[in-house]
């Protein structure tokens, strides 16, 4: 049987399931777009980049996977529902305090910041409204464009126009995100099994598996967890060396 994710180890207990509701890499690359946001600010404020970081790790990395995993399981871990509820209530009280402590220094212009991502972690983990906020679209939008304006909105109090192109190109790296993660979720959790073959124009065949179906998908987005990172400490290096 397949793990349910490639980042899931195959050990058992609860540092396997911790692990596994974290989602290292996807959670690392959306912070990326935090480091994106702040990275394009004239001058970088480091105390805000750490509080915008520490905020989007509790409210995404924590709540918004704690949720999710609420839903069905689909990772497979043994964490009780009420540590879930509470890591998942608790995390996105860090990051609305957190938030609130922005408001003190930057002005009442972040409070729609704050209540975007509190409906973002809610409407979309939870599907409400029927599911219309679970999307690609919603997830482009909630974890790609959203931290690089929230970010960047952080650093200097505003938006810019190089600002909402640098979320745009967010949303569409995220857009892909999930055009690739989707049908690898799919192999990974839903297929009991996959048999077939694949004819060629010369006659010859050859064989197709979960193998054959998965490494294209998680090369892709393993490579671009890597790239987006690298970016968003590479324009935030720039600005601190």
């Amino acid at each position: 049987m397949l793990a349910p994710a490639y980042y899931a180890t195959s050990a058992r207990g609860w540092r396997r399931d911790v692990w596994a509701l974290l989602h290292p890499p996807y959670t690392a690359w959306h912070l990326s777009y935090v480091l994106i946001g702040a990275g394009l600010a004239p001058v970088l404020k480091l105390q805000n980049l750490i509080a915008t970081l520490l905020a989007f790790f509790v409210a995404v990395g924590i709540s918004a996977h704690a949720l999710d995993e609420l839903r069905g399981r689909p990772l497979q871990t043994t964490i009780p529902s009420w540590v879930l509820w509470s890591s998942a209530v608790a995390g996105l009280a860090l990051a609305v305090g957190l938030g609130l402590v922005g408001v003190a220094v930057l002005g009442p212009g972040l409070l729609p910041f704050i209540a975007a991502g509190v409906l973002f972690v809610f409407a979309y983990n939870l599907e409400l409204l029927g599911g219309r906020l679970h999307g690609d679209f919603w997830f482009a939008i909630s974890w790609g464009a959203f931290p690089v304006l929230t970010a960047f909105f952080a650093q200097t109090g505003r938006l810019s126009v190089g600002a909402v192109v640098a979320a745009a190109a967010a949303y569409a790296l995220s857009f892909g995100q999930r055009a690739l993660s989707t049908p690898a979720r799919l192999v990974r959790r839903r297929a009991q099994s996959v048999i077939g073959t694949m004819t060629f124009a010369d006659g010859t065949h050859a064989k197709v598996d979960e193998a054959t179906l998965l490494r294209p998908l998680e090369v892709a987005l393993r490579a671009f967890s890597w790239g987006v990172g690298l970016l968003g400490l590479g324009l935030v290096a720039a600005k601190l060396f």
